[in-house]
């Protein structure tokens, strides 16, 4: 096999991989119907990844150490957790960790961005302005969680 025709393979296989991952509904479909927190004790959290970049590098995303999700390329999920301290964990070859503090009836956005690394991305995740989130999170799709 050339290189040329094992390079035009991966890339394929990476944007099939990457379709098949994000065929829920878009948020601007669900997201309304979703951004509503059913119980008024809990905060919610949006995790989100924007960009295709590193479409195989999908890992679990950790809320206060239990898997509630991957970071999918152009998907979002939602976890519920109840207020006070909450650390959101991404583990490749190396762990990226966010700590916040959630109060009662709160929606906080979480991107999942991704960077460079050794042998393999990095994905981490930033807290972002509940404006600035909003547009970005509107054409991906639901990953579940």
């Amino acid at each position: 096999m050339s290189p040329l025709t094992r390079i035009l393979s991966m890339f394929v296989l990476v944007l099939v991989v990457g379709g098949c991952a994000t065929s829920g509904p878009k948020f601007s479909e669900a997201g309304a119907r979703s951004v509503t927190i059913p119980n008024a004790e809990t905060a919610r959290i949006y995790l989100y990844r924007t960009v295709l970049l590193g479409a195989a590098v999908q890992p679990e995303v950790k809320v206060n150490g239990v898997v509630v999700g991957r970071a999918v390329p152009r998907g979002y999920f939602f976890v519920d957790q109840p207020p006070g301290a909450c650390e959101i964990t991404t583990t490749t070859e190396v762990e990226r960790k966010l700590s916040l503090t959630l109060e009662k009836g709160e929606v906080r956005y979480v991107k999942l961005s991704i960077g460079l690394g050794f042998f393999v991305g990095h994905v981490y995740p930033e807290l972002i302005d509940s404006e600035i989130a909003l547009r970005e999170i509107q054409n991906l799709r639901f990953t579940g969680n």
